[in-house]
């Protein structure tokens, strides 16, 4: 599943970050299980997480170990179909590093 369309017009590896939590909202993800889904390097992680949390698009609960979890609104709905077209923009944001 795919964050909500308004929350995609971020830096690539945010977008990425809240897709991969968007899959496991109700379980969240830690900082390992998110670097190994999203494939960057800690620090553009870290950069992303500290960007998505002053935005309040994430919730970091801590515990026994720390879990991430998408904001509420963040998550659509209903599923979203992995196979819809693709905006323009998101094409060319795909396609253009940031």
């Amino acid at each position: 599943m795919r964050a909500k369309r308004e929350y995609r017009n971020r830096e690539r590896t945010e977008v990425a970050v809240l897709d991969e939590l968007v899959d496991r909202a109700d379980d969240g993800m830690t900082v390992f299980e998110l670097r190994a889904a999203v494939e960057v390097d800690i620090d553009e992680l870290e950069d992303a997480l500290s960007t998505l949390k002053e935005d309040d698009l994430i919730d970091v609960e801590s515990g026994s170990e720390t879990v991430i979890k998408p904001a509420e609104r963040v998550v659509p709905d209903e599923p979203a179909d992995e196979d819809d077209e693709q905006s323009l923009g998101e094409w060319l944001r795909e396609r253009i590093p940031f």
